[in-house]
């Protein structure tokens, strides 16, 4: 599991095709602020369908970064 507290833009060289996954998320509340978790699950060309293959925090710090990102391009 990894925490992110601050997210750096960058541009891609080169696009590719990622595969489509189930994914769940759960909000943290701790004496820091409000940390939103993020778990992706096995897709049906892993061995183990449906196991938690990745998961990802967002701090406070990044949420608000992240919330400043998604207004940029209007989500």
């Amino acid at each position: 599991m990894a925490i992110v507290r601050k997210l750096d833009p960058i541009t891609l060289e080169r696009e590719s095709k990622h595969t489509e996954v189930n994914a769940t998320y759960t909000v943290i509340h701790s004496e820091d602020g409000d940390y939103l978790q993020i778990d992706t699950y096995g897709s049906i060309d892993r061995q183990e369908i449906g196991k938690k293959s990745q998961s990802i925090r967002l701090s406070p710090s990044a949420l608000k970064q992240l919330e400043g990102i998604l207004e940029k391009i209007r989500y």
